[in-house]
């Protein structure tokens, strides 16, 4: 490639991280209205865990925030200098200076208007039609769960028969991890408490049972607030810890210098006779229209 094309190329990965950007904060945060699209309701609860014309959660900001700056920490990583000299040329014609300024412009307005967005939310309780919305475009799964035997954080040994007749969510995390799992762990605890009358149990498998050891896993519990209903889970033999997570099908790297777990977030909803009804990526509204809508 032509070293005198890669500023220019530079310039236009700017304008496509910027246009992307721009498209997904419109797919979150653009007010709809309650007579808005379904697939726009189901889309927000599933990839920025928001209800109809709610704000995202914390992981939703996570993402909206995080995405654009990766992208433009790559970017300056790979390209920086060819960046600046991009930028210097355009800024030198004055068609260059007026689209500057038209984006620039366009930049302030979106800006504004998510401040306005977020300063005049409706924070509305769930409401069926969103639960109903949102268990459409979930996919039945319907299979049966793998067993598991287990210690929780009170030393007793955990199966799913126990818990027969409930519904049943199951993640999994590890305490050392600080991006994905606390958001996750959130998001399983507060549909918890949402669904009171159908009390749910939440089951969290640790990622790490090297380090996660069933002496480790009060303190774990502890710092996840987790209630009486909610049980981290592990065993002494980490082999075992390990089929269970294999035979859950859990995606997962460990890295052996560090001993970080990569993983997707993951949580599988149990009907009441425990078979895994659907699995979904999170998401407090996601989770408990998957739950009523067992």
């Amino acid at each position: 490639m032509s070293a005198r094309r890669l500023p220019a190329l530079a310039v236009a990965a700017l304008a496509a991280i910027l246009a992307i950007t721009a498209g997904w904060w419109a797919l979150a945060l653009w007010p709809v209205g309650r007579d808005g699209p379904a697939w726009v309701t189901v889309t927000r609860a599933v990839c920025f865990g928001a209800a109809r014309d709610e704000l995202p959660n914390a992981g939703g900001w996570v993402l909206l925030v995080g995405q654009p700056l990766g992208m433009l920490g790559i970017l300056l990583t790979a390209w920086g200098r060819e960046l600046r000299a991009g930028l210097r040329a355009l800024l030198s014609r004055l068609s260059g200076q007026l689209a500057t300024g038209v984006v620039a412009a366009a930049m302030v307005a979106g800006l504004s208007g998510v401040v306005a967005r977020v300063a005049g939310a409706d924070a509305e309780r769930f409401v069926p039609d969103v639960d109903a919305a949102i268990t459409a475009a979930l996919t039945r799964i319907d299979n049966d769960a793998p067993a598991m035997a287990l210690v929780n954080q009170r030393g007793e040994t955990v199966t799913l028969e126990a818990f027969r007749g409930r519904p049943v969510l199951v993640t999994f995390a590890f305490a050392h991890c600080g991006t994905i799992c606390p958001l996750v762990v959130s998001d399983v605890t507060t549909a918890a408490s949402i669904l009171v009358d159908d009390a749910p149990v939440v089951l969290i498998l640790t990622l790490d049972p090297w380090r996660d050891t069933p002496s480790r896993l009060p303190t774990i519990a502890r710092a996840w607030r987790l209630g009486g209903g909610a049980h981290v889970l592990s065993h002494p033999d980490t082999t075992i810890v390990e089929r269970t997570l294999n035979a859950w099908r859990v995606p997962r790297v460990r890295n052996e210098r560090t001993g970080d777990v990569s993983h997707p977030s993951l949580v599988y909803v149990l009907d009441r006779q425990g078979r895994i009804a659907y699995a979904v990526p999170g998401g407090v509204e996601t989770i408990v229209a998957a739950v009523r809508g067992l």
